[in-house]
């Protein structure tokens, strides 16, 4: 079994233009003395490889520990695609998804570089998708992606955003993007 790691390094990861890198500190070193290293760090809840959970953009939506783990972890189609991801494109997606059955049409990943329109997005909303994923650091237009998140989270649909795809071919794939437990967080 060939197993994919599709998340990106946390400390050299791609943020979104705006948001804090992160940053690392280390705390204790056993070369000056300590009993053992210990490391701190900070970042955006955003960063690199990540989670969008309702809160992110709505004031009483769902925070990530409030989401269901099923969206996470399942069967997942990921689809080839560059450029916008029209009405067109995610109907041709989610029909090759279902061709493999085992309800991998319920989580999408893009891979390519690619966003999702709202005519996309009100496509996945109304299959009642568990996640769609892409290898941007946002599911919309860099320029405007409150849109897309409005329609997709309103239907809490998680968000997996900044995903790396480069080597994983298109296809059914089982799906391991539990995301960490961080209470009352957006992302």
């Amino acid at each position: 079994m060939k197993i994919y790691d599709i998340s990106q390094e946390v400390l050299s990861c791609v943020v979104f233009p705006g948001d804090p890198k992160p940053v690392a500190e280390a705390i204790l070193r056993m070369k000056d003395g300590a009993i053992c290293n210990l490391t701190s760090f900070q970042m955006c809840a955003h960063n690199g490889t990540h989670v969008d959970a309702p809160f992110h953009f709505y004031e009483e939506g769902k925070t990530l520990e409030q989401m269901s783990l099923i969206s996470f972890v399942g069967m997942a189609f990921v689809a080839e695609h560059q450029g916008l991801v029209t009405k067109e494109d995610a109907l041709g997606i989610l029909e090759k998804a279902k061709k493999y059955g085992n309800g991998c049409e319920k989580r999408i990943l893009i891979k390519g570089n690619s966003v999702v329109t709202l005519e996309a997005a009100e496509v996945f909303a109304k299959e009642e998708l568990l996640l769609v994923g892409n290898e941007s650091q946002t599911v919309g237009p860099v320029d405007g992606p409150m849109a897309v998140h409005l329609v997709l989270l309103g239907k809490e649909i998680a968000l997996l955003e900044g995903i790396r795809l480069g080597e994983v071919p298109e296809g059914a794939y089982l799906l391991h993007a539990a995301p960490l437990n961080f209470e009352g967080f957006d992302g």
